[in-house]
């Protein structure tokens, strides 16, 4: 799971216990304050995406969850996202990060699957279509 410093900090700040089970890798230029408890599951780095996904990749990581905006974003806009899984909840939202704005170009898709709930959340599944 590779996740940017505001995301990590957000979820930090949930009324829960850490909720992740594999390791996770904050992107962050000016690091992170990873507490004690959680620091053997949890590293940051300063990398780009491309540095990261090749040194993940030589140490045999080759499915990466990544999450967060701006995060997504600089993945995105190096091509390195080959999937993107969307949940939407209805509640159009005043203020925020957007997802996907300031890409270079537009980036196709091809949808791969859509589950809608009983309770308002749509998971949508786009395969993303490479030159």
């Amino acid at each position: 799971l590779v996740v940017g410093r505001n995301t990590f900090e957000k979820v930090l700040g949930f009324d829960c216990d850490w909720p992740y089970t594999k390791p996770v890798i904050v992107m962050s230029r000016t690091g992170v304050d990873v507490p004690a408890s959680i620091s053997n599951m949890v590293s940051s780095t300063s990398e780009s995406p491309q540095e990261l996904v090749a040194r993940l990749s030589n140490e045999g990581l080759n499915h990466l969850y990544i999450d967060g905006g701006l995060t997504i974003q600089s993945f995105l806009t190096e091509g390195l996202i080959d999937e993107i899984t969307i949940t939407t909840i209805p509640v159009l939202l005043g203020a925020g990060i957007p997802l996907f704005s300031n890409l270079d170009k537009d980036i196709p898709l091809h949808l791969v699957e859509s589950t809608s709930y009983d309770f308002g959340f749509v998971k949508t599944t786009h395969r993303v279509i490479k030159p």
